[in-house]
């Protein structure tokens, strides 16, 4: 079979500190994204388990899956979760959704959680597209803007150049920093014609590592015209599968003379972590309407 350079290690996590389920009000957020989909829950507003899987060519299974994923590793069923939202491009296709909210808002609220309540700009960097995002201490959201869907500045476009080298695409950060010096940076946005250019730099002789730099700049210096663009205002944090390649991270930090704040989560986590956190606050807006009915 041959080896697919692209494909990046699905994760989940469990939270050993729970041992007991019973009696504990769980909410879940799922990210149906077009590379990536993750299932979160929540026990009473505190993160308990989150799956990571790639997502397939059908977004209603996607979804299904992740959180199959998730209730096997806590032991609970889906009718043990009180609320879930559904978030992403692929919302709209989550069958067990009580609610859909856009990614923006869930971003934010989820790095909020993820980076703590200093975080002020978010740079979700996707799939398919990037978003840059101001937020307040409480994680609503006051701006954003977004680029075109193209996948050249996002983690498809990582993608198509780790398996066009035959580089892991976990190895792709590291890597492009093996040079003497630096190369300049990938000239075309769109991946088709980026796909081109690269090789026309490997038959010039340009190392892997080489290509890696160059591109890993070139996806730098698009996103930060973004970030230019809606403002900076520190603290800054990345989200996104793209905020684990650290030849694009340090990239950005440098341009923008800016340190990203670090946390222990799973960067990818944020949008259904921010679902999840939405779906609590959802969940305690319909009890406090109900009670004031029953009054």
């Amino acid at each position: 079979m041959e080896k697919e350079f692209w494909r990046w290690t699905e994760e989940s996590w469990v939270n050993p500190d729970i041992s007991e389920w019973k009696g504990l009000c769980l909410t879940a957020g799922v990210d149906i994204g077009s590379t990536s989909t993750q299932a979160v829950i929540m026990a009473d507003k505190k993160l308990a388990a989150y799956a990571s899987i790639r997502t397939g060519s059908n977004s209603k299974n996607s979804a299904v899956n992740a959180m199959n994923k998730v209730l096997e590793l806590t032991g609970i069923n889906i009718e043990d979760i009180a609320f879930t939202v559904g978030t992403g491009y692929g919302r709209v296709n989550i069958p067990f959704a009580d609610k859909t909210v856009t990614e923006i808002t869930c971003h934010a609220r989820g790095a909020n959680y993820i980076y703590g309540p200093t975080v002020r700009t978010i740079l979700d960097m996707g799939g398919q597209d990037c978003k840059a995002i101001h937020c307040d201490e409480n994680g609503k959201v006051v701006s954003f803007m977004m680029n075109d869907k193209c996948a050249a500045g996002t983690g498809r476009g990582m993608e198509v150049i780790a398996d066009l080298l035959g580089v892991p695409i976990e190895e792709i950060g590291d890597r492009s920093f093996m040079i003497e010096k630096n190369p300049q940076p990938i000239t075309n946005q769109c991946v088709v014609f980026a796909k081109t250019e690269v090789g026309h730099l490997m038959r010039e002789g340009w190392t892997k590592e080489e290509v890696l730099a160059a591109y890993c700049q070139a996806m730098a210096e698009r996103v930060v015209k973004l970030l230019k663009q809606n403002g900076m205002v520190e603290d800054f944090a990345i989200t996104g599968g793209i905020a684990k390649n650290v030849g694009v991270v340090r990239r950005i930090e440098t341009l923008m003379n800016v340190k990203a704040l670090k946390s222990d989560y799973d960067s990818q986590i944020a949008g259904a972590l921010g679902g999840a956190i939405m779906a609590y606050d959802l969940l305690e807006r319909r009890k406090r309407r109900e009670k004031r009915n029953r009054g």
